[in-house]
């Protein structure tokens, strides 16, 4: 199992040479708000409601002096606009009270802010600081299991349990390969297995579809001839991959 999974995540790294976090932003404090609204909706969604977010908000100190009803009403799109109010709001405050408005670098202290768990911080940490840390949200578990690295429900098991299939430095871009490979290829109801390009290492080939044409119609994004869910170019942050030759920095 070791070994498959290893070699699975190797072809993932020549599928998608250029994966990485699909949320735009140009600092931690954007990626951590911005992760904090893509709870059940898309990352092009949110795509889509920071830059006014970040226009009107653009540092802790304003995000906690923000009138509530205003906030919700810039979010709204986002979905569960009241609860992930209530989540900023308070997590710009804790930036400003106790972290000098700055975001932390540390696992122990971004979970101790409202409306961050592990995830969360995993994703701030791999991608603004440059600290490795598996992203264990609905897509990376949905393909761990299918792919029977574990059969863990509960994400910290799952984290746990996968970080001692690979070694630290492969947990950042092992996420981004994973959650790019579920967006378009391993969907939930219909994985697209006779488009698949890891279908020979798969234990459970032959969930979805098989026939490669039909197979093919269900790819989304660049797979499926689609741009991906970025807006705008991204930061030069340390945990971004270097694009492939010949391709641009961006090419979803």
């Amino acid at each position: 199992m070791v070994r498959r999974a290893r070699r699975i995540n190797r072809e993932l790294a020549e599928v998608y040479p250029y994966a990485h976090p699909e949320l735009d932003f140009r600092n931690a404090f954007e990626l951590l708000v911005a992760t904090v609204l893509s709870a059940q909706t898309t990352d092009l969604r949110v795509n889509q409601t920071t830059p006014a977010l970040f226009a009107k908000y653009p540092t802790p100190e304003d995000m906690a002096a923000a009138v509530p009803e205003e906030l919700e009403e810039v979010i709204r799109p986002t979905g569960f606009f009241r609860a992930k109010a209530k989540s900023l709001i308070g997590l710009s405050t804790a930036l400003r009270d106790r972290f000098d408005g700055e975001v932390p670098g540390t696992l122990s202290d971004l979970v101790t802010l409202p409306g961050v768990g592990r995830k969360t911080a995993n994703v701030v940490l791999g991608n603004a600081f440059g600290v490795a840390g598996l992203t264990v949200d609905t897509h990376f578990g949905r393909l761990v299991r299918r792919w029977k690295w574990t059969e863990q429900e509960d994400p910290e098991k799952v984290e746990a349990e996968i970080a001692d299939i690979f070694p630290k430095s492969e947990w950042t871009m092992l996420s981004h390969r994973v959650i790019f490979h579920g967006r378009r290829i391993c969907h939930s109801r219909k994985p697209a297995c006779g488009a698949c390009p890891i279908a020979h290492l798969c234990p459970s080939y032959g969930e979805g579809e098989t026939d490669p044409e039909k197979a093919k119609k269900l790819l989304k994004y660049e797979m499926g001839g689609y741009p991906g869910q970025r807006l705008s170019p991204p930061p030069d942050y340390p945990g971004r991959p270097a694009p492939p030759l010949g391709a641009t920095a961006d090419p979803a």
